[in-house]
């Protein structure tokens, strides 16, 4: 399973932003729905590897969330609520989070589980993406946010809504590597779901 932990990374400088990173995570299937789990802190036990990606990427395209992943057992049933969690998954996570914190100038992400490798690599493509979504200007997310992935035909329906032409909307797709982002999120949750699996028990 899957323990996602958001760190705000300067709650003073910034304000509260819990709720509102709390509002759009609410639309991502959960076995534990994304909580407070303290002033600056929130925890979620998405659903699925898929809802994984789209939960660390959607607090890594804010810059304000230091993201933690751990990834293993939890106690069942999962509970609703995050206090409860009790798990191999929920100590990867506080692992995480603490590593999270000490990425300097990289993506502020770090994922832990039993196989270490996997974990790293799973990390490191996860980092790939949180480098491309956190690097969109404000213009190229608001063709994106139009955008449905997988149906063709659209980007004229976009550029009407926004005043624009289809060229730019194109253009804002490719600069943006929007399909490129999106054939790589299948990549990521395969490794998580292979980091998920349980450890192979040595041959006697």
């Amino acid at each position: 399973m899957y323990v996602v932990t958001l760190k705000q990374r300067d709650r003073r400088a910034d304000g509260d932003l819990g709720d509102e990173m709390l509002r759009v995570l609410s639309e991502i299937p959960t076995l534990t729905a994304f909580q407070r789990s303290g002033p600056s802190l929130l925890v979620g036990v998405p659903q699925d590897p898929l809802g994984t990606v789209d939960a660390v990427l959607t607090a890594l395209r804010s810059h304000h969330w230091l993201v933690g992943l751990g990834v293993g057992s939890l106690y069942e049933p999962v509970p609703d609520e995050a206090q409860f969690l009790q798990g191999a998954a929920l100590g990867y996570a506080h692992t995480a989070a603490e590593r999270s914190e000490h990425t300097g100038e990289r993506i502020p992400l770090s994922v832990v589980g039993h196989e270490v490798d996997i974990a790293a690599e799973a990390e490191a493509v996860l980092r790939l993406l949180g480098q491309i979504v956190s690097t969109r200007s404000v213009a190229e997310w608001a063709v994106l946010d139009l955008l449905t992935p997988g149906v063709r035909g659209q980007q004229k329906h976009v550029a009407a809504e926004l005043g624009i032409s289809a060229q730019a909307v194109s253009k804002a797709v490719v600069r943006s590597a929007w399909v490129e982002e999106w054939a790589a999120r299948p990549a990521a949750a395969r490794l998580l779901q292979l980091l998920d699996s349980p450890p192979a028990v040595p041959a006697s």
